[in-house]
């Protein structure tokens, strides 16, 4: 695994807590050119706020942690 995917692996481990709460979870799909691809999980994938979870958690997370980042979409 590429040292960038490991490290966000980390920052999505950090999240998945506040989303296993809540009966759901993410999982890394890929990291290309800035782009990180997960795919929203378990309660998650049906909320009607998944896209709000994505943009103004799991991303701002991501960005944060990670700043080679660019964007966090789902798959």
């Amino acid at each position: 695994m590429s040292e960038l995917k490991e490290r966000v692996e980390k920052s999505l481990d950090s999240i998945r807590p506040a989303l296993m709460a809540d009966g759901g979870n993410v999982e890394l799909v890929g990291v290309e050119d800035g782009v990180v691809r997960v795919r929203l999980q378990g309660a998650c994938g049906t909320c009607p706020s998944a896209l709000m979870t994505l943009k103004q958690g799991i991303e701002v997370r991501v960005k944060k942690d990670v700043p080679e980042i660019q964007e966090v979409e789902a798959v």
